[in-house]
């Protein structure tokens, strides 16, 4: 027993020393494993190391493009806004992606491709998914072969990335795509990438397109044109940063730091007002195949602008929005600067309203050159004209003859009296202009770098030798009717981040009085006596009085004179303002003329501004002699067309017999019902009737019904009175 026990413990005495011997093996073992790691952590090889895992795993400073802000009209719709669009690739060298796999459902997806974007045919997107597995196939096979002869050399990979679609998609069109077979697998076996970029959307296509303005094709370059470059800092937000992980085999987006959206940009437009401007200048230019257009409507108390157009003629023939003509087109304005130095002389006391001046046949001489009105050729001798005849009929003899009167031997007393007036004065758009564009070119005496000759001062009185931007003109016309108050029109209302408005744009006050009250009484009396009376007949409105002025003028092209500018400038209504309207055409086809075709476009829009702005009374509608005072009643039931006729206050007959269904006609006295059989074995009569009792009759028989138009029944597919078959289909048709 005792052996026993002895060899017992020297067993377990080398069981202990073996377990010994292991554990000081595995400690040892562990002692090395921490020390070479912590050699390779602390060491400038371990730093190399951890840098290439790194590569391997991260991807840092990746840019997070930010949301570029949106621009609304006053009212809260979308005029630009941006959207997501997906460039598509496909990645050849995917982990997963199997060539037998590719093979079996390339032709599928290439047919689906081709029904869905049929830029290219089935065949061709085949080929062009074929070809990158080809090109990777050939990339591996000469990275075999570098490795085999030794060589550490790699070969570029060129397939990688190849684009199969040409245009980039919406998200929507993303998800169907993904449904495509072959696609519709994990994107590390279908290879398929979706590289996502923001892009400008316009939900009202090319409405005030130029106004808005328009951004370059790669978003990060900012804004191009329009509001989208002039607030382009504000649009266009702050970058975001985030890196790219692969964690289990995927690739995942951390992000460091998020991207700021853009601040919105709420503008003062009016989305009917500016589809009516644009409509009726389209259709004006149409008409007189006219080389360009520009109309601005804009609010008198506030400077807000509510529509603004410039049409050019593309090179199809079409109009569609091209350089911004209202801020940029500098030409001589022509008569409707005759307002202007109208003005000046009643302010300065040279003139009064009734002074007179002799005109003749409309021709004057001075220094050698003729000043003509545009009755000249007729021969006509008017004798002497007011100052406001001449202003009614635009006569360039008057106004030239005012300016000599009281300018003609200090001629820098009438530009001071323009400077007064604040239309010398150099502004800033919203819409950004490069060089003289969007500011007024008006002459002064001592200036060398404009030339003043003897001829000047006249000529400068009815509108030449001097350019006046569109945007001036009606910013003056405006001052009139705000009661000498010239603000500056603007089109930036609010600046929004969030939701929250932070910043609030208000007009720039231009000149705060530009003339005396009593000056400005008198123009404006002018003014009207210029719609009601002279050159701008066509332009007085049954709903409204107008105050304007026509203008006329030659086009200076090489030295001389091609094609004529026409226009006009006013406001509405005349007694209480609310809207000022500024018109232009560039060389229209036939007689030139400023009320006849610019004033046509100012009152189209005038119109159907003021219809859909101001709440009228029935007083200001007037009465058709020609209406029918009574409406015609459509067939039906009785009981609620009897109810109807009481309400309005219509005389209604009886019925010989009681009848629940009724024909009624009228005549000079009342409506009178005619008792309509309604037998359940017979198709009945629904000719006359409205849809809901036709369609309550035939149903009721047992008949399905088609129905087609809207008003009243004029024909039934299954003439009344025949035998009715239950569950027939029959088709109505009204008008």
């Amino acid at each position: 027993m005792n052996d026993k026990q002895e060899q017992n413990k020297k067993a377990k005495k080398v069981v202990l020393a073996r377990y010994g011997v292991i554990v000081t093996f595995l400690m040892l073992f562990a002692v090395m494993i921490i020390f070479t790691a912590s050699r390779l952590v602390f060491s400038s090889e371990g730093k190399k190391w951890r840098e290439v895992g790194e590569k391997e795993t991260v991807i840092r400073d990746r840019v997070i493009l930010p949301e570029r802000g949106s621009i609304y009209t006053h009212d809260g719709r979308l005029l630009a806004t941006t959207e997501p669009l997906y460039s598509i690739y496909m990645d050849f060298w995917a982990d997963g992606m199997e060539k037998d796999t590719l093979n079996k459902y390339v032709g599928e997806l290439s047919q689906a491709l081709a029904k869905k974007f049929p830029d290219r045919q089935a065949a061709q997107y085949k080929s062009l998914i074929l070809n990158g597995w080809k090109m990777r196939e050939e990339e591996e096979r000469q990275i075999r072969e570098n490795q085999e002869r030794g060589i550490d050399k790699r070969v570029p990979i060129r397939s990688r990335y190849v684009k199969i679609l040409r245009r980039d998609i919406s998200y929507v069109d993303l998800k169907e795509i993904r449904t495509y077979p072959f696609w519709n697998q994990r994107s590390n076996r279908s290879g398929l990438i979706a590289e996502e970029r923001n892009a400008r959307k316009k939900p009202f296509g090319n409405l005030a397109t130029r106004t808005v303005g328009n951004v370059y094709k790669d978003l990060d370059k900012g804004g191009a044109s329009g509001l989208e470059l002039k607030y382009d800092s504000l649009l266009r937000g702050v970058h975001g940063v985030k890196f790219r992980q692969k964690i289990q085999g995927k690739w995942m987006d951390v992000v460091e730091k998020p991207a700021e959206a853009g601040w919105d940009i709420v503008t003062t437009l009016d989305a009917e007002i500016q589809d009516i401007t644009e409509r009726a200048l389209r259709e004006k230019l149409i008409e007189t195949e006219a080389e360009s257009g520009t109309a601005i409507i804009m609010e008198v108390r506030t400077g807000e602008i509510k529509g603004i157009a410039n049409l050019d003629r593309m090179s199809n023939g079409a109009y569609a929005e091209g350089n911004p003509n209202a801020f940029s087109y500098m030409n001589e304005p022509g008569s409707t600067f005759k307002t202007v130095t109208t003005m000046v002389a009643l302010d300065d006391g040279v003139v009064t309203p009734t002074d007179s001046f002799y005109v003749g046949n409309g021709l004057f001489q001075y220094n050698r050159r003729w000043v003509r009105d545009h009755y000249w050729r007729r021969g006509q001798d008017r004798g002497y004209l007011t100052v406001a005849e001449g202003m009614a009929i635009s006569s360039n003899v008057v106004m030239s003859k005012i300016a000599l009167k009281g300018y003609e031997d200090n001629p820098r007393k009438f530009v001071e009296g323009i400077d007064r007036i604040g239309l010398r004065k150099q502004l800033q758009w919203d819409v950004p202009l490069k060089g003289i564009e969007g500011t007024s070119s008006i002459r002064f005496p001592d200036d060398k770098s404009n030339y003043w000759s003897r001829t000047t001062l006249p000529w400068m009185s009815f509108g030449y030798e001097t350019q006046v931007p569109p945007i001036y003109m009606l910013m003056f016309y405006n001052a009139i009717a705000n009661g000498g108050k010239m603000i500056k029109p603007f089109i930036a209302r609010q600046f929004v981040k969030d939701g929250k408005v932070l910043k609030q744009m208000e007009a720039e006050v231009v000149t705060p009085m530009m003339c005396k009250e009593n000056t400005l009484q008198q123009i404006h009396e002018m003014l009207v006596g210029v719609v009601e009376e002279g050159t701008a007949r066509v332009v007085a409105s049954d709903y409204f009085q107008v105050a304007g002025k026509t203008g006329t003028a030659q086009i200076a092209s090489g030295g001389g004179y091609g094609g004529y500018y026409v226009s006009f400038c006013g406001y509405f209504p005349a007694n209480e303002p609310m809207y000022t309207i500024f018109v232009g055409i560039r060389k229209p086809k036939g007689v030139p003329s400023g009320g006849g075709m610019s004033g046509m476009v100012f009152k189209n829009i005038a119109e159907q501004t003021y219809i859909r702005k101001v709440r009228l009374t029935v007083e200001d509608y007037p009465v058709d002699s020609l209406l029918q005072k009574e409406p015609p009643l459509k067939n039906g039931n009785w009981t609620h067309s009897r109810k109807m006729l009481t309400l309005l206050g219509l005389p209604a007959g009886e019925t010989e017999e009681p009848a629940e269904w009724v024909h009624v006609e009228k005549d000079s006295t009342a409506y009178l019902p005619k008792p309509l059989t309604v037998n359940g074995s017979l198709v009945p009569n629904v000719r006359g009737m409205g849809a809901r009792d036709a369609l309550y009759l035939l149903e009721e028989a047992g008949l399905r019904v088609l129905l087609s138009g809207a008003g009243r029944v004029v024909s039934q597919s299954i003439s009344p009175g025949s035998r009715l078959v239950k569950g027939q289909t029959i088709t109505i048709t009204l008008k």
